[in-house]
């Protein structure tokens, strides 16, 4: 194999994503090469442009997220790609939806915030649920009386929904502006549609030893959750970013708590 020719090169590293399962970094891809025998940066750039244009008409894609590049299957077929795992679905409830987009986007970002823009307590469930998942970190303390923590969102957030940065992110002006209206009580409990479902199914978590899935899109989470929501206490023109299961656990009681 000439690792000097981006074509054998693009095989090579089709070869090592299809093995990892996971994204890997340049640097990564680098160290995999004996330091005779490592092609020059611009042979490996040419080679991953073949690489992705040598998917254009197969099921699967390159995509590069926070963590490096991948190998994944196209987000058309995950609703039949889903269908491989018989494991119980994990459940996204609008309460965890809005709390996660009001941390993507307006990020970093307290509890007490979060809840003054829904106008409700968020359950501390919610919180953790995102942090067991490593789609939130702590980032910091607000200085004010009790510091809470801030929220931002991680690399892991990032990967799991196919974005390279921050920057990534839809824009809001995609989503319709939503109107306030008076939150039903039970609307936490509405079920979320199965197309959804079924892309979020396809990019749950797998063994290590699995081949890789498509992941769910923040754009088709985003729009999905516009059609949910009918209570949002807010405008969406307020929530710019300041800064580049078992089911979730619902809404506490009226007279919130802080964390």
């Amino acid at each position: 194999m000439n690792l000097t020719e981006p074509r054998d090169l693009a095989s090579l590293l089709e070869a090592f994503l299809l093995a990892s399962g996971k994204p890997q970094s340049l640097e990564r891809l680098y160290e995999l090469f004996e330091e005779a025998e490592r092609p020059e940066p611009a042979v490996f750039k040419k080679a991953l442009e073949l690489l992705r244009k040598s998917c254009d008409s197969r099921s699967f894609e390159l995509v590069e997220v926070a963590s490096g590049y991948r190998l994944q299957i196209r987000e058309k077929f995950a609703p039949w790609v889903g269908r491989l795992w018989e494991e119980r679905p994990q459940r996204y409830s609008r309460a965890l939806l809005e709390t996660l987009a009001l941390i993507a986007y307006r990020q970093p970002i307290t509890r007490g915030e979060i809840e003054d823009v829904r106008g409700v307590a968020v359950n501390s469930n919610i919180t953790k649920t995102l942090l067991e998942r490593e789609w939130i970190r702590v980032v910091g303390y607000r200085e004010v009386p009790g510091r809470p923590a801030m929220f931002a969102t991680t690399k892991a957030f990032l990967d799991h929904f196919n974005l390279k940065n921050l920057d990534s992110l839809p824009p809001l002006a995609e989503l319709r502006e939503i109107e306030p209206e008076p939150v039903v009580e039970d609307l936490d409990d509405a079920p979320v549609p199965a197309h959804l479902q079924a892309l979020a199914d396809a990019s749950a978590p797998a063994g290590e030893d699995e081949a890789p899935k498509e992941e769910t899109s923040f754009h088709t989470l985003l729009a999905e959750l516009d059609t949910m929501e009918q209570g949002l206490k807010t405008d969406f023109d307020d929530l710019l970013l300041d800064t580049p299961l078992d089911e979730e656990g619902e809404d506490e009681a009226p007279d919130r708590h802080h964390e």
